[in-house]
């Protein structure tokens, strides 16, 4: 077994090393290459979406609202028997327009809530599980009597999403078009990590008649959010005779960093992001308008240093 460890570490070495190698010499083909594995990627990527809207009645206190959401990063069950996955935020109190109420965000995958639209009973069925998890999560009793609300979403959808996600929203100017490139290790790797490190709880599908038994068999994380450094850089406009700027030159110092694999560089039109986890982040809104499309990066690991030309976007006379 340790032998089969090595000769696979050293398999991975090799891969990288050749990838690094496409990265600086050839960086259009390592483009490329993201592009072909990002479909994939990013429909995994996606953020959850508000499905339906409850209104629970707590025994005592203020009301509270389930988002009943949908993410295709929570897995389906593997089998009609096997646990249901759901990801859940945290509880949190609201004030607003002179009322008090509860928030509880909760997601299934798209095709748990896709049964549930063509079965009302299977729905039925959902709801009341989802009831009992909340009660058991957030040491409630709820009244098994509920309102489905005519608003899908209570909130807004970025405060949903964060919750779900349990870190930090991006900063407001940030672009909400950013198209995101990912890193190849992103694209093997991170995905199916992340899922694992920030597993969903598992609610077990048993009839609403059976006795009540431990329904949660709870995946915790320890996984707590970093602050990250920001990096040293410098950015440079090259401009042409009359003075129109061309392309931005940005030189990003990553001391940190051995091998491109560890970056996920993000280009929009009008802003980069580069992060690597648990080390650095760094965004920066662009002077011009670029064309995200014909950027380029390359990553001296000699000096540690990542290089981005990013051509500015040509605008129609």
């Amino acid at each position: 077994a340790e032998s089969e460890a090595m000769a696979g570490a050293a398999l991975a070495g090799r891969l990288w090393a050749l990838l690094d190698e496409m990265a600086e010499n050839d960086p259009r083909a390592y483009r490329r290459l993201l592009r072909q594995q990002s479909a994939e990627a990013e429909r995994l990527r996606a953020p959850p979406e508000p499905h339906l809207c409850l209104r629970a009645r707590p025994g005592a206190g203020r009301p509270l609202f389930i988002n009943v959401c949908s993410w295709k990063r929570v897995p389906a069950p593997r089998a009609p028997a096997e646990p249901l996955p759901v990801r859940a935020g945290p509880l949190a109190a609201v004030s607003g327009e002179g009322d008090l109420y509860s928030i509880i965000d909760i997601a299934y995958n798209p095709d748990v809530l896709q049964r549930g639209e063509e079965n009302p009973e299977k729905m039925e069925h959902l709801i009341h599980l989802t009831l009992r998890f909340v009660e058991e999560r957030c040491k409630l009793t709820l009244s098994y009597s509920y309102t489905i609300e005519p608003f899908k979403l209570k909130g807004s959808l970025e405060t949903m999403q964060q919750r779900l996600k349990g870190r930090q929203m991006p900063t407001p100017h940030f672009s909400q078009n950013t198209k995101k490139e990912l890193t190849l290790d992103q694209l093997l790797h991170a995905l199916e990590a992340e899922d694992c490190s920030n597993a969903p709880v598992l609610l077990k599908e048993e009839s609403v008649t059976q006795s009540k038994a431990h329904l949660i068999e709870e995946i915790t994380s320890t996984e707590m959010p970093e602050k990250l450094s920001t990096p040293v850089y410098e950015m440079i406009t090259v401009k042409d005779a009359n003075k129109k700027t061309l392309k931005i030159e940005l030189k990003i110092e990553l001391p940190k960093v051995s091998s491109v694999s560890e970056c996920d560089l993000r280009i929009s039109k009008d802003d980069i992001i580069i992060e690597v986890p648990e080390k650095y982040k760094l965004q920066l809104d662009l002077p011009e308008l670029v064309d995200e499309e014909t950027a380029t990066a390359v990553f001296n690991k000699g000096k540690q240093v990542l290089f981005i030309t990013v051509p500015v976007a040509k605008t129609d006379l």
